[in-house]
C-alpha cells in the first residue's frame, strides 16, 4: 500500500466538510485539479470511492464515514507537533525580503495596503514588486519570486492558488466628458474613441471575448502597455476606457474621471494568488500569503 500524503488527507477533510471538490480546493488554496488528484490517489489507497456524487453534493461513503474521526484526530495531532517544532516565522522581528509578481492593478489596489500593514507589525520586511509575465510560472518555480498576483489561467499542476476577490467592469469617462454623463448606450459607447491597455494578467481577454461576441466592435484610438497612467489620459480627453472595478474605484477617487457601468454585461473573473508546492510549507511564505488574503478578502 502507498504512502499516504498528508495534504491528500487535508483534501478528504474539506471534501468531507463542504461536500464539493471545487469548494475544497478553494479553502485549501489549491487547484481543483490537485484536490480532484489527491481524491483519486486517496481512493486508490482505500479501495473505496470514498465520495459519490448526488443531487446533494458529494456524499461520504459508508466507509468514509468510519474513518472521518481518525483522519481527524491523526491531522490535528500533525499540526500540534508542526506548531510545535517547525520552523517560525515572527513578522514583528523578521528581516526578508519578498518578491510578488503583479500587475500594475494591483501595484495601484495591492500595494498600498499590503505595504501599510507591513509597516505596522513586519517593520523589517520589504517587498520587491515586478510585473507579471509568461515568465512568473517559473519564476515561481526557482523560487526567484515568492508570489504572483493576478490571471493566471495558464497555471498548471504544481502551482497553489487561492481566490483573493472577484472582479468585474466598470467603463471610466472624464468627470466633464461632453455627451457621457451616465451608463451610455451601447450606441453611444461604440460612438466614442476608446483606450485599450494591452497588459497581460488582468483578465482583459474576457472584455475583448465579451464585446466580439456580442458584435461590438469599438473605436479604438489608443492602445497603452499600461493601467498606470490610464486615469490621467481619460481626464484629459474624451476617451473612454474599460478597466477591473476595484481599479476604476481607485482612480476616480483621485482623478477627474467618473466610474460609468458598461452597456454590455461583462464575467467577473478572480484574482488570485498563485505559489508553487516548493514553497508551501515555508513559514514566511504562508504568513505572506494569510496577509495578502485577509488585506484583500471580499468585503
Amino acid at each position: 500500500m502507498a504512502k499516504l500524503d498528508i495534504d491528500w488527507l487535508n483534501v478528504f477533510v474539506e471534501v468531507y466538510k463542504t461536500q464539493s471538490v471545487s469548494r475544497a480546493a478553494e479553502r485549501l488554496g489549491i487547484a481543483q485539479a490537485n484536490a480532484s488528484i489527491a481524491l483519486a490517489k486517496l481512493r486508490r489507497h482505500f479501495g473505496d470511492q470514498l465520495f459519490s456524487r448526488t443531487s446533494r453534493g458529494m456524499e461520504p461513503t459508508p466507509y468514509a464515514r468510519q474513518i472521518h474521526p481518525d483522519v481527524l484526530a491523526s491531522l490535528e495531532m500533525l499540526n500540534r507537533l508542526v506548531e510545535a517544532h517547525g520552523p517560525r516565522f515572527d513578522p514583528s522581528t523578521a528581516e526578508r525580503q519578498f518578491r510578488i509578481s503583479m500587475t500594475d492593478i494591483s501595484e495601484i489596489v495591492v500595494l498600498p495596503t499590503l505595504v501599510n500593514r507591513l509597516r505596522r507589525v513586519a517593520p523589517g520586511v520589504i517587498v520587491e514588486a515586478e510585473h507579471i509575465s509568461i515568465e512568473s510560472p517559473r519564476r515561481l518555480e526557482s523560487g526567484e519570486i515568492d508570489l504572483a498576483v493576478g490571471f493566471m489561467p495558464q497555471l498548471e499542476a504544481g502551482f497553489y492558488q487561492q481566490t483573493l476577490f472577484q472582479q468585474d467592469f466598470v467603463c471610466l469617462a472624464a468627470r466633464d466628458h461632453p455627451r457621457i454623463r451616465a451608463k451610455p448606450t451601447r450606441r453611444a459607447f461604440l460612438a466614442e474613441g476608446h483606450i485599450v491597455v494591452t497588459t497581460s494578467g488582468t483578465g482583459h481577454a474576457i472584455v475583448e471575448k465579451v464585446l466580439a461576441q456580442q458584435g461590438m466592435e469599438r473605436r479604438v484610438l489608443l492602445k497603452v502597455p499600461s493601467f498606470l497612467g490610464v486615469a490621467r489620459l481619460v481626464a484629459r480627453t474624451e476617451l473612454l476606457v474599460i478597466v477591473p472595478r476595484r481599479l476604476g474605484d481607485t482612480l476616480a477617487r483621485h482623478e477627474d474621471v467618473r466610474v460609468l457601468e458598461p452597456p454590455v454585461t461583462l464575467p467577473p473573473f478572480a484574482v488570485k494568488q498563485h505559489w508553487h508546492e516548493r514553497f508551501h510549507a515555508d513559514a514566511g511564505n504562508a504568513w505572506l500569503r494569510a496577509t495578502l488574503a485577509e488585506l484583500l478578502r471580499d468585503r
